[in-house]
């Protein structure tokens, strides 16, 4: 059979025209996909399946869950992009994006009203997964010499952050969550945090930070990055903020099965390959110098990758 019939059989059906319209933007899950079609997950996956099979979707399976999303390169990719200009963005097209566009906010709340929820019991959670493994002392160890401005991304309490300060001519840390920021402030002497202080706390998501671009020197993400929904969206933000050379280091969890994490953690994602952390890192404009595996807790581990910003 030629690929082009494939493809046009494959779109030959309104709801399969209307999945492919929503994955081109979003990735999602099977139950998010049945919510925003308001239809049976058994006709929404057999749809899925047939966009699957032609090659114009693909699965991810993540633990118990699996998401889907259109083809991101290749013929496919070519010809998705060739096709979706005469899809008529009818009244229909536009509540499906309104209603993927609402779940997704809805993720980035729950997220944010969980971490208040349990900010109090942060340190002590964490604690339960890193055991005796000091996550600051290895950040502190990829500082750079003579450190400028370093960052704490999803800084929680600032554990991290008063750890690094030391080290460097200033800290910023960011996070979603207010009532973090309340804690890791009182970890700091009142001056360091007032006006010319040398330590900023802000409010802010990943996906847009509240930073100049080429602010910092050096960047850390700590135990967050499984959290989001766009990984890439936030690692292309961090390039943003980040001097031409400056250094990131990602820590998180290597890929796993523990789906109690989703319900104690809040996590989205079950970990990552090393291999999906490394294509992650270099597409979103970073060249990756070293990941290293780190044994934790609860039959986990960590991945600590160190990277620069390309020039």
């Amino acid at each position: 059979m030629s690929v082009a019939l494939q493809y046009f059989k494959a779109l030959s059906d309104e709801t399969r025209l209307r999945l492919l319209h929503i994955l081109q933007r979003y990735e999602l899950s099977v139950n998010e996909l049945v919510s925003i079609l308001d239809m049976g997950q058994s006709r929404v996956s057999r749809h899925l399946k047939i966009l699957t099979g032609a090659g114009l979707l693909t699965s991810r399976r993540d633990g118990l869950w699996v998401f889907y999303a259109a083809a991101a390169e290749g013929q496919n990719h070519d010809f998705i992009r060739a096709v979706m200009p005469f899809v008529a963005s009818d009244a229909i097209m536009r509540a499906d994006m309104d209603m993927a566009a609402q779940i997704i906010e809805e993720r980035a709340l729950k997220t944010r009203q969980f971490f208040n929820a349990i900010a109090e019991d942060w340190d002590a959670l964490n604690n339960e997964v890193l055991g005796d493994f000091d996550l600051a002392a290895a950040v502190c160890e990829a500082l750079p010499p003579a450190c400028g401005l370093a960052v704490d991304l999803g800084c929680g309490t600032g554990a991290v952050l008063e750890r690094m300060l030391p080290g460097t001519e200033g800290v910023i840390g960011v996070d979603g969550s207010p009532r973090m920021l309340e804690l890791a402030r009182r970890r700091f002497p009142p001056e360091c945090t007032q006006e010319g202080g040398n330590v900023s706390l802000r409010i802010g998501e990943l996906d847009h930070l509240p930073l100049r671009d080429g602010e910092a020197h050096f960047a850390c993400i700590n135990l967050v990055l499984h959290h989001l929904s766009g990984p890439m969206t936030a690692l292309r933000e961090i390039r943003r903020i980040l001097r031409p050379g400056g250094l990131l280091l990602v820590t998180d969890f290597d890929k796993h099965d523990n789906e109690h994490m989703r319900n104690d953690y809040g996590d989205r994602w079950l970990g990552f390959d090393v291999s999906v952390l490394k294509d992650l890192l270099q597409e979103a404009g970073f060249d990756v110098r070293g990941i290293r595996r780190q044994p934790v807790e609860k039959k986990l581990a960590l991945l600590m990758a160190l990277a620069s910003r390309s020039e």
